[in-house]
């Protein structure tokens, strides 16, 4: 039987691009949606004021995301000129390209109802938009995995921080483990297993041609990568 393709997600969009751009802007993702791979991966935070926005880190310059105004954060541009998106600018943007699936990393937050409101106003504009099918969920929270899971049954959730066994994932009803290629890399069997549970599988952040290939033996079904264009031709 052939071995199913390791399909390509891309970390942050396709950003290392010539000349390069901003990881998670709305020209990293335009970037991706022109490639033939599955997905990109996408990084929610929330402002002060209960904006949703797509940055990966915790301070933007000198602002703390969690304790800023949208309207301050929009001040400050990404490299390459843009505004920090909407959750809502990123999604509808994403809509435009059924077929590129929209990975959308909910970060963890110190308070557990911060992060439920997060999983809320997320499930509520992806419903809205009328994205459920075309959206996937990931997290290093176990809360957010859980409470999204227990809230939208239907979503495909995946958890990130790489401590639970695939049958822990497959008793907590997530979909799928995406965890760091070092994880697999001590455990061989960690893929095999989890597929006998009907879990997918995933793995970050996949940027070595011979680590891509080694977690390719082992039957990963995806990789998220920040060179999708460079795994995609392998």
């Amino acid at each position: 039987m052939m071995q199913a393709k390791t399909k390509i997600i891309a970390h942050r969009g396709y950003w290392q691009t010539n000349p390069p751009t901003a990881e998670n802007s709305l020209q990293a993702l335009a970037n991706a949606q022109k490639l033939n791979i599955y997905g990109i991966e996408c990084d929610v935070r929330m402002s002060k004021d209960g904006v949703l926005i797509v940055y990966h880190d915790e301070y933007h310059g000198t602002m703390e995301i969690s304790e800023s105004i949208f309207a301050d954060l929009q001040k400050l541009k990404l490299d390459n000129g843009e505004n920090i998106p909407t959750l809502k600018k990123y999604l509808e943007k994403g809509k435009e390209n059924s077929s590129l699936k929209l990975m959308v990393e909910l970060k963890p937050i110190s308070s557990k109802a911060k992060e439920n409101e997060l999983v809320k106003k997320t499930s509520q504009l992806v419903k809205e938009l009328q994205l459920e099918s075309q959206t996937e969920f990931i997290s290093f929270s176990l809360n957010i995995c859980e409470h999204l899971k227990k809230e939208e049954p239907v979503f495909k959730i995946h958890y990130l921080n790489g401590d639970l066994s695939p049958s822990q994932i497959k008793e907590k009803g997530f979909d799928g483990i995406d965890y760091h290629y070092s994880i697999f890399l001590k455990n061989p069997t960690l893929i095999s297993h989890a597929k006998d549970l009907g879990l997918m599988t995933n793995s970050w952040t996949v940027n070595d041609i011979e680590i891509f290939k080694q977690l390719r033996k082992q039957g990963i079904d995806f990789v998220t990568t920040d060179s999708p264009d460079l795994l995609l031709n392998l």
